[in-house]
C-alpha cells in the first residue's frame, strides 16, 4: 500500500503571481522559480552550439551532401529509436540528401544498436556514412568494424557512455564527457532534431538554399520529436517541455503527419485534444509493439507514410500487435506475481531487488513486465528471458533514488565477467548474462544494492498537491491544469487528495470502479478507478473515503464534465 504524502511547497516566487493560486503552488513544488523555466516557444530552445561534437558532425554531413554519399541511418527498436530514425531520414531528404536509407535491428536476431552484424549489413549495402540515432555510444565493436571497412561513422545518442568511447568520426551526445549542453535529458529523437538544426544553419550560411532547393521548415518534425521524447520517459525539463509543447501544438492544429494521425485515430483519441499523457499511454505502446513482437520497420513505415490511407493500414497492424502484446504480458504478469506471492509467503519479506526468469517468457515484453512488478512491489526489478544460446537477456526498471545503470556498473566492476554487456539510464537498463550464472548474478546484485536501498527508498509514496477546493472541481479549472503542462517524467501531473461520501459505486467490465461522490459542499462529482481491486470493491459497507485523484475532463456525446481519476482510496467510514 502506498503512503500519501503532500509535496513540500517552498516559498512561491513573485514571478508566479500571474497564475491561479493552485497553479502557483504546483509550479513551486516542482522547482519552478521564474517564468523563464516555463518557456514554451521554439525560440527559447537551448542552442545547438552547446552540444559537443556538433561542428565535426555537421562537417561530416556537409561532405556527404556535397558528394551525395550513401547514408545509412542505424536506429533502435523502441519508440524513441523509431521517431529518431523517421526524424533524421525525413530531415536529411528535405535538405537535399538523395541516397538515404535506414536499418533497425530486429531485437531477436541482432540485439541492440550498431552491433558488428548491423555494421556488416550497412557496409554490404554500400554505406559511405553511417549515422546512429538513439544508440552508438557503446557500439565499440560495430564502429571499429565499419571504420576498418573505410566507412565513416557519426554517433548521435543520449545514453550514458561507458569507460571507453567508440572510435567514431563524430559523437553528439549531451551525456558524453566534456559536453556543456545544460539539458542532459534530451531523448535520442531530440539529439537527431538538434543535428538537423545545426546542419540547416550551416547550409544557410553557405548560401545553399535556392528556389530549386528551398529551406525546409524543420518545425514540421516536432510531432515526431514530441512523441519520441514522451515515449522514452526522459525527464521533462524546460527544454524537453518546449519540444513536447511545440509538437502537441502542431498536432492539435491539424498539422500531424499521416502516420501520427493514424495512430491517434486507431487509439480513439482526438488530435485537437491530445495531451502528453496520450503520447505515453496510447500512441507509444502501439508503436513499441512492433519492436517488441515483430520488427520496428513496421512502426517506422507508419511514421514515414506519405498519406493517411497507407498510414492507417500500418496503424491497424500496430494496433493488432499491441493487443497481442497485452495478452502475452498479462500471462507473464500472472505467472510472475504468483511466484512472488509464494516467495513472500515463504520468506516473510521480499529481496531488495527482484530478479525473475522463466524460459518461455517473451523477450520483447520483459521491460513492460519489469515496470508492472516494480509498480506493485516498489522494488527495483530485473526480468530475464531466453536470449542467444546460453545467454539471458534482461530488462531492468528502478525506483526513485537508485540509479540502475550505475548499480549494474558497480556489479560489473566488483564481479568481472558476470555481466556480459549492459547499458541504460537511471530508471531503466538492459543487460546480458550467461544463463548458468543467473543465481550468482542475483546474489551479487542484491549484495551490492543493499548499501543503497534504505527502508525509506523501499517505501512506496504517492505524492499529492494537497486538497482542492470544490470550486476547482470544474471543467474550466481542469482545462487550466492541462494548459499548465505538458506534464510528464520529473514534472508530474498534479495529484490532489480529499474526503468524499460515496453515493453510488459499481464495477464496469468487471474491473473498473465507477463512483458518484458527494463533496463537502454537497455537490456530486463522478470518479473512476481503472483496474481497481475487484476483490475489495465495490464495498457497500464503506460510505466515506479519503482519496488521491487527478482531475480529468470526460467528453461524452459532445458534452464535457469533470471526472476524478482515482489513484488511491483509503476507507475511513
Amino acid at each position: 500500500m502506498k503512503e500519501l504524502q503532500r509535496r513540500p511547497v517552498p516559498a512561491i516566487s513573485a514571478e508566479l503571481a500571474q497564475f491561479h493560486p493552485v497553479i502557483q503552488r504546483i509550479y513551486a513544488s516542482r522547482g519552478i522559480e521564474s517564468s523563464t523555466q516555463l518557456a514554451r516557444g521554439a525560440a527559447q530552445l537551448l542552442p545547438f552550439t552547446l552540444l559537443k561534437g556538433m561542428t565535426a558532425a555537421v562537417a561530416l554531413l556537409m561532405d556527404a551532401l556535397q558528394q551525395q554519399q550513401h547514408v545509412v541511418i542505424v536506429g533502435d527498436f523502441d519508440a524513441d529509436g523509431a521517431t529518431s530514425t523517421a526524424t533524421l531520414l525525413t530531415g536529411l531528404k528535405s535538405l537535399g540528401f538523395k541516397h538515404v536509407e535506414y536499418l533497425v535491428p530486429n531485437r531477436f536476431e541482432y540485439g541492440y544498436g550498431l552491433s558488428v552484424e548491423m555494421a556488416e549489413i550497412a557496409v554490404a549495402q554500400g554505406a559511405q556514412l553511417i549515422v546512429t540515432v538513439d544508440n552508438g555510444i557503446s557500439a565499440l565493436d560495430g564502429i571499429a568494424l565499419a571504420k576498418k571497412m573505410g566507412v565513416k561513422v557519426l554517433v548521435t545518442d543520449h545514453h550514458l557512455p561507458g569507460n571507453e568511447l567508440p572510435d567514431a568520426d563524430a559523437i553528439v551526445n549531451p551525456n558524453q564527457p566534456g559536453c556543456d549542453f545544460p539539458s542532459k535529458q534530451l531523448a535520442g529523437v531530440g539529439v537527431a532534431f538538434y543535428l538537423l538544426l545545426a546542419l540547416r544553419a550551416e547550409l544557410r550560411i553557405q548560401g545553399y538554399f535556392t528556389e530549386a532547393q528551398p529551406e525546409p521548415n524543420l518545425a514540421e518534425l516536432l510531432d515526431l520529436v514530441a512523441l519520441g521524447t514522451v515515449a522514452d520517459v526522459v525527464p521533462l525539463d524546460t527544454n524537453n517541455r518546449i519540444l513536447v509543447h511545440q509538437g502537441l501544438q502542431r498536432i492539435r492544429s491539424g498539422k500531424a503527419r499521416p502516420g501520427i494521425q493514424a495512430l491517434i485515430d486507431v487509439a480513439n483519441r482526438k488530435a485537437e485534444k491530445l495531451t502528453a499523457q496520450d503520447f505515453g499511454f496510447a500512441l507509444a505502446p502501439r508503436l513499441n509493439a512492433a519492436g517488441r513482437l515483430d520488427d520496428m520497420g513496421l512502426g517506422i513505415s507508419c511514421l514515414l507514410a506519405p498519406d493517411l490511407p497507407r498510414a492507417r493500414l500500418y496503424a491497424a497492424e500496430l494496433d493488432s500487435l499491441n493487443v497481442e502484446r497485452r495478452e502475452i504480458e498479462q500471462g507473464m504478469q500472472q505467472e510472475a506475481l504468483a511466484y512472488l506471492q509464494r516467495l513472500s509467503f515463504a520468506s516473510e519479506e521480499l529481496p531488495d531487488v527482484l530478479c525473475l526468469y522463466q524460459s518461455d517468457w517473451h523477450q520483447g515484453v520483459i521491460g513492460i513486465l519489469a515496470g508492472r512488478i516494480k509498480e506493485q512491489y516498489h522494488r527495483p526489478v530485473l526480468v530475464f528471458a531466453q536470449g542467444d544460446e546460453g545467454e539471458l537477456k534482461g530488462s531492468a526498471r528502478s525506483i526513485p533514488g537508485l540509479h540502475i545503470r550505475d548499480l549494474l556498473d558497480e556489479v560489473s566492476t566488483q564481479y568481472p565477467g558476470l555481466i556480459k554487456k549492459f547499458g541504460g539510464h537511471a530508471m531503466a537498463a538492459g543487460l546480458t548474462i550467461a544463463q548458468e550464472r543467473f543465481e550468482t548474478f542475483k546474489l551479487a546484485l542484491n549484495f551490492v544494492a543493499k548499501k543503497y536501498l534504505t527502508p525509506e527508498l523501499l517505501t512506496a509514496v504517492l505524492y499529492t498537491d494537497g486538497d482542492l477546493s470544490t470550486d476547482c472541481l470544474s471543467v474550466p479549472f481542469a482545462q487550466l491544469l492541462q494548459q499548465a503542462g505538458p506534464w510528464g517524467q520529473a514534472f508530474p501531473e498534479p495529484v490532489f487528495e480529499g474526503e468524499f461520501i460515496i453515493r453510488q459505486q459499481r464495477l464496469l467490465a468487471d474491473k473498473h470502479l465507477k463512483l458518484m461522490l458527494e463533496c463537502s459542499d454537497g455537490n456530486l462529482v463522478d470518479a473512476i478507478w481503472f483496474n481497481a481491486d475487484n476483490k475489495a470493491w465495490p464495498d457497500a459497507n464503506v460510505k466515506k473515503i479519503r482519496m488521491a485523484y487527478q482531475l480529468d475532463i470526460n467528453d461524452y456525446r459532445e458534452q464535457q464534465s469533470v471526472q476524478l481519476l482515482v489513484r488511491l482510496i483509503e476507507k475511513i467510514g
